[in-house]
């Protein structure tokens, strides 16, 4: 099981926070802190959490990615979450998040079921 969380500082001062592999109890400690230190270490105007490479969430991995919500939104920083799977975003979506992390509905999905994917959520 790969757990990994990444932080890059881009040239026009956006922050992106990557995450590979799942996000469960076993390690959204870590991608919430990663978001936090992110936010505190470079103070950017966006975070952009990616999803690209996670392959699983659980509600611990939603906590966590509310955690770093509520981190930047103290500091006056956009949150959002970029390049998720259809399964996260089925997840996301079930759970309300879409609209707080930046995710309208997918153009050409209004009404399309998120039932086939290779990432999933509990």
């Amino acid at each position: 099981m790969v757990n990994q969380v990444r932080s890059a500082l881009a040239d026009n001062g956006t922050a992106t926070v990557t995450v590979a592999g799942e996000i469960d109890c076993t390690n959204s400690d870590e991608v919430a802190q990663g978001i936090r230190d992110a936010v505190t270490q470079w103070a950017p105007a966006t975070l952009f959490v990616d999803l690209k490479d996670a392959t699983f969430i659980d509600s611990t991995g939603l906590g966590a990615l509310i955690d770093g919500y509520r981190a930047t939104h103290e500091t006056g920083c956009a949150f959002l979450v970029i390049n998720p799977t259809a399964g996260f975003r089925r997840v996301l979506s079930v759970t309300g998040l879409c609209d707080l992390f930046g995710l309208g509905e997918p153009a050409g999905t209004a009404g399309t079921s998120f039932a086939s994917s290779s990432a999933t959520g509990a």
